[in-house]
């Protein structure tokens, strides 16, 4: 059965690294426009752009997409997606994913697997996905998230650091687990509903999520449940700078 879902997609000019991200050309168009075509595939019921800029704001709806202009003073893509859905006067039960701008890569499929993980959800306001990690030195890579789930699928804990940490064998040097438990990297895209958002927006931020720099950590410190699906592997990472522009640029050339 199909699950109806809309996807928003929090996109801003400034970024320390690669200034006008969403607009910078790959094979030929703007990346928000990669962006919006992966949403299109998957097909959503609806495609927002969220931004707090004209040239963005402009460029989107040139492509023939939807863009809503959202307030500059926004801590996150969280609370912008939650702007939109109080301006668009979504129901509380709505599904909503979290599609970020920088990522013209994610499988469409990847798309409905974390709205079809959040549907029928009677814990959860709230879903994500991961993929078991295969290279052992990304365990201890702390720019790849990790994350800990109970036996039913939701989150125990998010962290930079190597969890579940195996004491036996990560104390010899180049030891590698041998524990049985899959370590599992945290794939950054999210299905919320409406009434989940507007209860995030509330909370104040956590120690935790400033020390790990992990927003998703402030909805385990407040006590809500993270539902977490696990797919066959991890997409091509997103652009943070020039050689990542470059490298999906190559990915997309080679596309038919």
């Amino acid at each position: 059965m199909s699950v109806g879902f809309k996807v928003v997609i929090p996109a801003r000019y400034g970024s320390s690294r690669l200034p006008g991200k969403p607009l910078l050309a790959i094979a030929g168009k703007p990346m928000i426009a990669h962006v919006c075509e992966r949403a299109t595939e998957a097909e959503a019921d609806e495609i927002i752009v969220a931004t707090d800029d004209e040239r963005i704001f402009q460029a989107v709806t040139d492509l023939g997409y939807t863009a809503v202009m959202t307030r500059a003073d926004h801590q996150s893509g969280t609370e912008r997606i939650a702007e939109v859905a109080r301006l668009c006067g979504w129901a509380d039960d709505q599904i909503i994913v979290n599609l970020q701008g920088d990522e013209p890569l994610i499988p469409a499929a990847y798309i409905r697997d974390v709205a079809a993980a959040l549907s029928g959800q009677q814990r959860a306001g709230i879903a994500t996905l991961s993929a078991q990690i295969i290279d052992p030195e990304e365990i201890f890579n702390p720019n790849a998230v990790k994350v800990v789930l109970d036996k039913a699928g939701y989150a125990l804990y998010f962290s930079r650091a190597p969890i579940p940490w195996d004491r036996d064998a990560f104390s010899q040097p180049g030891g590698q687990s041998s524990a049985g438990l899959p370590y599992l990297r945290h794939i950054g895209m999210y299905a919320y509903t409406v009434d989940f958002l507007n209860r995030y927006c509330l909370w104040e931020p956590s120690l935790l999520e400033s020390v790990e720099s992990l927003e998703q950590l402030r909805i385990l410190w407040h006590g809500e449940a993270v539902f977490v699906k696990i797919v066959d592997q991890a997409p091509v990472a997103g652009v943070d700078t020039q050689e990542d522009l470059h490298r999906v640029e190559r990915v997309l050339l080679l596309k038919p």
